[in-house]
């Protein structure tokens, strides 16, 4: 637990709007990331299909996981989105095709640090073209049929996914199923 440094703030509020931001300190509060993940279906002949990328990075180097990072601090989430997902898979998709499902902030859901990632959700009608970029080695569509969604971890044929991205997933199809 980090050292709570709140009661440091300077309780007098009586100024300006300029002079109280001026004061302001937000190092008191504990740090934490944003990201933003993508979850990209494609349904071929009754098939759902979603977009992974195989982590080319430590941590969970070579688990297959949502494509997805940290948000620029000049950026829009859904821009983040848009742009992890063309950096990660060379998918490119307009503005608006991607829906926000839902944040995901579960303390260690990332044993790098405290981190929050807001999900995208999108469908495609066809496969796209893709290739690993990037920090991702490899892209692929995978039948979400081959996917352990309970653990996350690998049976079978199956990969083990990172982080708690097959929880992630599970919300976008009950989201899918819901629409």
């Amino acid at each position: 637990m980090t050292e709570d440094r709140r009661d440091e703030m300077p309780e007098d509020h009586s100024g300006t709007e300029g002079q109280f931001l001026a004061s302001y300190d937000p190092s008191v509060y504990p740090h934490i990331g944003v990201t933003a993940d993508v979850i990209l279906f494609a349904n071929l002949s009754g098939d759902m299909h979603v977009l992974l990328i195989q982590r080319g990075q430590h941590p969970y180097k070579g688990r297959w996981a949502l494509p997805g990072g940290f948000v620029e601090l000049d950026e829009d989430l859904e821009e983040a989105a848009r742009r992890e997902l063309a950096e990660e898979t060379g998918v490119l998709v307009r503005p608006g095709t991607l829906e926000q499902l839902a944040a995901y902030g579960k303390p260690g859901r990332d044993p790098r640090m405290r981190i929050v990632t807001i999900a995208f959700v999108g469908l495609v009608e066809t496969l796209p073209p893709v290739s690993g970029g990037s920090d991702a080695a490899k892209a692929r569509f995978w039948p979400v049929s081959e996917l352990d969604l309970g653990s996350g971890e690998a049976a079978g044929d199956a990969p083990a996914l990172a982080f708690d991205h097959n929880v992630i997933i599970s919300d976008a199809l009950a989201h899918l199923n819901r629409i």
